[in-house]
C-alpha cells in the first residue's frame, strides 16, 4: 500500500490549494494529512458529483484543486463529470479509490461489481489514468499532473488498497 505521507507530498510538490471529495476507509489517511497541510483547504461534499462542480469554480477561480473519491462516487457523477470538468476543459487530477480491485473469486473474477466498471468507463469516457499501489507508484502523481495540464482534460489517479501512515 501507499504511504499517505508520500501522496500528500507528492500533492504539495504540484501546489494544489485544494481537495475536494467525499473520504472513504481507502483515502482517510490522505484528508487526514491534507487536513493539518499548510496551505491547502479541504471540502468534503454530500455527492461526488458535488465535487467536480466545486473543483470546477475553483479552477476558475485561479485555484489548483485535486478531487478524492472513491469508484463507487465516480460511476455516479458521470453527467457532473461530462457537464463541468469536461466541457469546461479542466485540468484536474481526480484520485479515484478502487474498491474491490483485490477482493476476487476463486476464479479472479470480481466479487464486487463496481471494481468490473471502472476502467471500462474510464476508456469509454477517454479519461486517461494512471495506477498507484505502493510508494513505487507515487511518480506517478506528477504524471497524470502533466497530462491533465496538457490535455486540458481531466486525469484519473486510481488509488488501489487503503493509503497507510
Amino acid at each position: 500500500m501507499a504511504s499517505a505521507e508520500k501522496i500528500v507530498n507528492e500533492l504539495k510538490k504540484q501546489g494544489i490549494t485544494h481537495a475536494v471529495g467525499v473520504p472513504d476507509n481507502g483515502s482517510a489517511r490522505i484528508y487526514e494529512r491534507l487536513r493539518t497541510a499548510p496551505g491547502i483547504e479541504v471540502i468534503t461534499v454530500t455527492r461526488e458529483g458535488e465535487a467536480f462542480a466545486i473543483a470546477s469554480g475553483l479552477y476558475v477561480g485561479g485555484k489548483k484543486p485535486v478531487i478524492i473519491i472513491q469508484n463507487t462516487g465516480f460511476l455516479e457523477s458521470g453527467d457532473a463529470i461530462r457537464g463541468t470538468v469536461v466541457n469546461m476543459q479542466v485540468p484536474v487530477v481526480v484520485f479515484i479509490g478502487y474498491r474491490g480491485y483485490h477482493n476476487r473469486d476463486k476464479d479472479g473474477h470480481w466479487v464486487d461489481s463496481v471494481a468490473t466498471f471502472l476502467e471500462p468507463t474510464l476508456k469509454a469516457w477517454n479519461l486517461p489514468y494512471e495506477m498507484l499501489e505502493t510508494d513505487s507508484d507515487v511518480p506517478c502523481i506528477a504524471s497524470a499532473f502533466e497530462q491533465a495540464t496538457e490535455t486540458s482534460l481531466p486525469t484519473a489517479v486510481l488509488l488501489i488498497g487503503h493509503a497507510t501512515e
